[in-house]
């Protein structure tokens, strides 16, 4: 591909109110950033339109369905997106009904893209969500990078201003990840140029 940056779309997931997810979400957008290989966009979830009610005709079928108008950014940049991140908590064991109907809304837009995640939470650090984020995005034909970024004890990690007590580890962590969404975001993107539709079963 040519030398362009790839385009980044990073995903709060959580709209609990208190939520810790935007100080997450800062702190990875900055990693991002000091990474530069990416133009990135921070979406976050309680900005967005998302009913629970998903249309009679699932987006597998009919990827251009009418969706509702406070979604069309989310859209717009998922379609844009060579890459993905999900900042996500543990909500029960798993993740919040908020991401999963942001993801079930669409379908060609997550395709043979790189999907990476930034986990939180008490003791799993978000690990517990990630894993059955995996299996949900294997359905939908993405891929998951391996590495991660988690966060256990998170309320311990960060300070009051938002910054990492000790950054070493999750920094190191979070170039790691970048590394291989850079890597598969620019094999995936000259190969969905030469195959841009992946067949529904």
């Amino acid at each position: 591909m040519s030398s362009a940056r790839l385009n980044l779309v990073v995903i709060v997931g959580s709209v609990r109110e208190g939520r810790f997810g935007p100080v997450v979400a800062d702190w990875f957008v900055e990693q991002a950033k000091r990474h530069g290989e990416f133009a990135i966009d921070l979406i976050d979830l309680a900005d967005v339109d998302l009913p629970l009610a998903l249309p009679s005709t699932p987006p597998a079928l009919q990827p251009d369905l009418p969706r509702p108008e406070g979604m069309a950014e989310l859209t717009r940049k998922l379609d844009a997106a060579d890459a993905v991140v999900i900042v996500t908590p543990d909500y029960n064991r798993s993740f919040p009904a908020s991401l999963k109907a942001a993801i079930d809304w669409h379908y060609t837009q997550w395709g043979a893209k790189p999907i990476g995640f930034v986990g939180y939470s008490g003791l799993s650090g978000g690990l517990l969500a990630i894993e059955q984020l995996r299996q949900v995005f294997n359905e939908l034909h993405a891929h998951t990078v391996r590495d991660y970024v988690a966060f256990p004890s998170y309320y311990l990690l960060f300070s009051p201003d938002g910054t990492l007590r000790d950054p070493q580890g999750p920094e190191g962590a979070a170039k790691a990840m970048l590394d291989q969404l850079l890597w598969w975001g620019s094999v995936l993107h000259d190969a969905r140029r030469d195959r841009p539709q992946i067949a529904h079963r």
